[in-house]
């Protein structure tokens, strides 16, 4: 089951976060030979969608948007998750939630 985690995005800021990937014992958890992917899209059943750039270390992944990707996004709110492929290629969607675009005003 996916971990829920809401976010805030600001309007044509640089964006980035970390989401610490740990057992039930607080260890880091080995993702060598996993890749990651995550989007974002207005819906669920949205047709298009923005792809966070992913880097995984042991115990952590980062999520990431440029300020050019995050200034073509509309603000309101948004649904994303991320999913984990293992070298198996068993797919496992490790958190989901709600993203909130907040407004730019300089431009």
């Amino acid at each position: 089951m996916a971990v829920k985690a809401n976010i805030v995005i600001d309007q044509g800021s640089d964006f980035s976060t970390s989401i610490y990937l740990q057992d039930d014992n607080g260890d880091n958890i080995v993702v060598s030979g996993f890749t990651a992917a995550a989007q974002m899209r207005k819906t669920y059943t949205s047709l298009t969608s923005t792809n966070f750039t992913t880097t995984l270390l042991d115990g952590e992944l980062v999520l990431a948007l440029t300020h050019a990707q995050t200034a073509n996004l509309v603000p309101g709110r948004y649904v994303y998750d991320v999913e984990l492929t293992n070298a198996s290629n068993v797919v496992s969607r490790i958190v989901e939630g709600m993203v909130t675009v907040t407004p730019e005003v300089t431009r």
